[in-house]
């Protein structure tokens, strides 16, 4: 059933929104394999992050809703969890999937992990890999020099491992790092392109012996303690879509509380700054496991930008949106090395260049020394039309935000996919749309 979106002309309000995606899922995975009882609130009630929920409880762990925003783990310790009696179904969750399987590689019982069609097509050699370098068994389906679900672990010894990531991975560094954990031996991973790091703030937080070094991470086999309470912020890239949507209608202008600040998640506010955003950042109180503040945003005119392969690790969900914002700032805008968006739930290149170019941007790929490169010629106004979300929860929001900026009403073909990371989004939405 398609969505019908008219254009609007201004938002306005103040936003609460809920917590941040990927550090919900680490705070569910840690407090599970943490020693006591652990409050999560503000957490993501997603589906993504329910998918991570219902894996702990197959593996043992009780954990109980307090409120529409809280939850309590009662964590069973490192070496606690139970045995699976059945596969554990992670439906379409890429980052539930990748780090589960570096913790279930050090467990002392098997089990099979697998999901939904579009997860079984998301790449897993770049986990399994160094997992088995570690010792690790682990089974998966082979096709085209990559493998994916469904996985089968078998138990197994691990050692330490040195590892260097070629691709920046935050789910990657995440998965061995668990691993390590469990490992004889210090475990080292080395970033030259830093990626997100919400699991060694959170493995700090809980104690375990981990050291951070520039751009090499060290962690030992430790046992983690509940730090009883954890605060979840807000969702940057969430509110990325937000942001975009205020900078670009007139006379308009919101603010965002308590918000993720983390620095390697925060490329997209210094993308759209780049661009000539007005955005204001209020720093809260320093000695949270994870930098938070409030921030305010209002219309701007925002010019095209060069968007460096460096970067792109900080910014990696939020590139659709930004697409978005390049279609109407004035003059040229590139993105660079950004072929990772092949691998996601859909093909993101591919799904915003046919729906943008629909609205009538000019865009242009092409691949230099091996790295594909986005062009987009900025244009004065989107035309309303048919759109087409892929199936992808980041597609579908950002081309909203677009249809919201047309000169006439959009529709848009599937809408259910959102609830994959934002099922409140339309809620929110309606709040702000004056």
């Amino acid at each position: 059933m398609s969505y019908l979106i008219k254009p609007y002309q201004k938002i306005q309000g103040i936003l609460n929104l809920a917590g941040d995606k990927s550090i919900s899922h680490r705070a569910v995975i840690l407090s599970s394999i943490a020693e006591g009882k652990t409050l999560i609130k503000n957490f993501s009630f997603s589906d993504d992050c329910k998918a991570t929920l219902k894996a702990f409880k197959t593996l043992g762990v009780n954990i109980k809703k307090k409120n529409k925003d809280s939850l309590i783990v009662y964590g069973r310790g490192v070496f606690g969890l139970k045995k699976p009696k059945q596969t554990i179904n992670l439906e379409e969750s890429g980052t539930s999937t990748r780090i589960l399987v570096g913790l279930l590689s050090a467990q002392n019982f098997s089990s099979k992990l697998d999901g939904k069609e579009p997860l079984r097509k998301r790449p897993m050699l770049r986990i399994v890999h160094p997992l088995r370098l570690m010792g690790a068994k682990i089974k998966a389906k082979v096709k085209n020099k990559d493998e994916y679900l469904p996985i089968l672990i078998s138990p197994n010894r691990l050692k330490s491992l040195s590892w260097r990531m070629s691709i920046p991975s935050a789910q990657v560094k995440s998965a061995i790092l668990l691993a390590g954990l469990y490992a004889k031996g210090r475990t080292k991973v080395y970033e030259p392109v830093k990626s997100r790091d919400h699991t060694e703030r959170m493995l700090k937080l809980f104690g375990a012996n981990i050291e951070v070094k520039a751009k090499s991470i060290y962690i030992s086999p430790s046992s983690l303690i509940s730090p009883k309470k954890i605060y979840i912020p807000s969702d940057i890239s969430s509110a990325s879509f937000f942001i975009v949507l205020a900078c670009l209608l007139n006379n308009s202008c919101i603010r965002i509380n308590n918000l993720g600040l983390n620095p390697s998640r925060c490329g997209v506010i210094d993308v759209l700054k780049g661009m000539g955003a007005h955005i204001r950042i209020i720093c809260k109180e320093k000695g949270h496991f994870e930098p938070i503040g409030d921030v305010i945003v209002r219309s701007s005119k925002l010019n095209g930008v060069i968007v460096s392969e460096d970067i792109i690790p900080r910014l990696i969900d939020e590139l659709p949106i930004l697409m978005v914002a390049a279609s109407l700032a004035r003059g040229k805008s590139v993105f660079k090395g950004i072929g990772e968006l092949r691998v996601k739930e859909t093909d993101r290149i591919n799904s915003m260049v046919k729906n943008l170019s629909n609205m009538g941007v000019k865009i242009e790929m092409v691949v230099k020394k091996g790295k594909e490169v986005m062009t987009i010629n900025g244009v004065n106004n989107l035309n309303g039309g048919l759109l087409k979300s892929f199936g992808d929860h980041r597609t579908a929001m950002s081309l909203i935000v677009a249809a919201l900026l047309a000169d006439s009403p959009s529709r848009i073909d599937d809408i259910k996919c959102i609830s994959k990371s934002f099922p409140n989004f339309f809620k929110i939405l309606g709040q702000i749309l004056r």
